[in-house]
């Protein structure tokens, strides 16, 4: 199949790629731009691990071709903690052991950060169903729930 030009820009950075029109974007992340964060899951939009930033919104990549974000920004797992500091929300599922095997982390991480922008005082109903897009197999939602809401917490006494 024919490759095209095009651009991404993911994290900040420029990424000049010749891609097949059918290539995901989840793919181009992981194997073009090496952004292994990015997991691929159910390959069906269902389980939310492969979840990505998009202008600042959440999306899953497995349902997007890659040419389609020229001009978009891209934000990945890999752009959340800075300077080696975890963000509130990553140090607060480490203190609140919201994290087993760890698949669904880089995804549920992209949704919630841009979630509690929006949110910055959530109670639990309001957190549970902000989650209801991801699937984790291994924690049963509780240490995540608690892991949001102290991270909640931690920005609003920032602010």
């Amino acid at each position: 199949m024919k490759r095209v030009p095009v651009t991404l820009d993911v994290n900040g950075e420029s990424h000049a790629l010749s891609l097949e029109p059918r290539r995901l974007l989840s793919d181009a992340l992981r194997e073009e731009c090496g952004l292994t964060g990015v997991h691929v899951g159910c390959e069906n939009g269902v389980c939310g691990a492969c979840t990505v930033l998009i202008d600042g919104a959440p999306a899953r990549a497995c349902l997007i071709f890659a040419v389609q974000m020229q001009g978009h920004a891209i934000a990945t797992i890999e752009s959340v903690a800075r300077g080696g500091a975890l963000s509130p929300l990553q140090q607060a599922l480490h203190e609140e052991h919201g994290l087993q095997c760890g698949f669904c982390t880089p995804g549920l991480v992209m949704t919630m950060e841009a979630w509690l922008k929006d949110n910055p005082d959530p109670d639990e109903t309001a957190i549970r169903a902000a989650l209801s897009g991801h699937l984790c197999r291994c924690t049963g939602y509780q240490s995540i729930v608690a892991a949001v809401k102290r991270a909640a917490r931690i920005a609003r006494e920032r602010a």
